[in-house]
């Protein structure tokens, strides 16, 4: 019987990938905290890892050409809603928030690292008969 990589691991590095894409919004967000203007941006993970998993098991297309057009348009990243007063140059960024999201998502990410690392490792054991 044949071990499938990709059904085993598909959905975690797609996780892995959104976890990516979350930190560059975050990023984003910081580096353009001075910007007149600028609103900050956010990702809903849970609602993204959602759809992630409904295409993996392929309920979104009927067919292989299709795309979802709301997820290729905006990747799940909108504008978030601030949390602070308007401070009068138009700006809804609040470094603080923006950092804890930050560190937050890079917990998360560490963790589907060590998650990955560890189902590598029992794969590696069963292929190798439990020999080290």
């Amino acid at each position: 019987m044949a071990i499938s990589f990709d059904k085993g691991f598909e959905l975690h590095a797609k996780g892995m990938q959104l976890r990516a894409q979350r930190a560059e919004v975050i990023a984003s967000n910081i580096a353009n905290a001075d910007t007149p203007g600028y609103k900050a941006k956010g990702m809903d993970f849970q609602k993204a890892m959602q759809q992630a998993s409904q295409q993996q098991m392929g309920m979104n297309k009927t067919h292989a050409k299709h795309f979802d057009v709301r997820t290729e348009i905006n990747n799940n990243v909108d504008f978030r809603v601030p949390d602070q007063p308007d401070t009068g140059d138009g700006n809804t960024v609040d470094v603080q928030v923006e950092r804890n999201l930050y560190l937050e998502n890079s917990l998360e990410y560490q963790a589907g690292v060590q998650f990955l690392n560890g189902k590598i490792k029992a794969l590696k054991n069963v292929i190798s008969g439990g020999r080290s």
